[in-house]
């Protein structure tokens, strides 16, 4: 299946479909994220009106515990969400998945020293440059585990990409920023900050076809 496809709202393929199916145990959500400014609640664009953070989670089977979008910059209390919402500790996270390239979506990165960063090819070598972290973000394979598939979810960033697993009969999209919230999803808009909008619009009906759940970048999960 090409990336034009999949982005038209084609299904996945059943193989690739097979291939994922009943090998994630569960997902958590760690922490759940907040914009700096929210329309939907009569806050204008051009000014910050709290700080923000990323809805941040982690996907588990037998031999791998994946996190998605660390969002605590501080040590202590990256440790202190992960450890209230699943038990464990940060050196039990066995690899880092980061949707796209800005800040929010990073701040905890450091704190996993660790294990393999994973993101897109091209959201990788945004990172990369300048050497801004300690090691380097490699470009993610199609499917992580044999369990988790790479999506690309272009419009909020151009190299955006979501994951999207199975678990208990149903297939959840972590989708990051290419749904910001709830309220963006059911008008199909994407963040004031999207590179492209229009093409955002057309990335959330191909979620909407490949999902019974979605995880978006800033807020609670939600059923399709």
């Amino acid at each position: 299946m090409t990336r034009r496809q999949l982005l038209a709202g084609a299904p996945l393929l059943a193989t690739a479909a097979k291939a994922a199916a009943g090998k994630v145990d569960r997902w958590s959500i760690i922490t759940i994220g907040n914009l700096s400014r929210n329309q939907y609640w009569g806050e204008p664009n051009d000014k910050a009106f709290r700080d923000v953070i990323c809805t941040t989670t982690l996907i588990t089977a037998d031999g791998f515990r994946l996190l998605v979008d660390p969002s605590v910059a501080n040590p202590d209390g990256m440790a202190k969400e992960l450890n209230r919402r699943t038990g464990l500790k940060l050196d039990d996270i066995t690899a880092i998945f980061i949707t796209h390239e800005h800040g929010d979506h990073v701040a905890g990165l450091a704190n996993f020293p660790k294990p393999p960063w994973y993101s897109s090819a091209q959201t990788a070598e945004v990172l990369n440059r300048g050497n801004r972290f300690a090691k380097q973000i490699e470009p993610a394979p199609n499917t992580l585990f044999d369990a988790v598939e790479v999506v690309p979810t272009p419009g909020h960033t151009r190299g955006h990409h979501s994951l999207r697993f199975q678990c208990d009969g149903k297939w959840i999209v972590v989708a990051g920023d290419a749904v910001p919230t709830r309220d963006f999803w059911h008008d199909r808009r994407s963040f004031y900050n999207a590179v492209n909008p229009e093409q955002g619009a057309r990335t959330m009906d191909a979620i909407a076809k490949m999902a019974d759940i979605v995880v978006p970048g800033h807020d609670n999960y939600f059923l399709v």
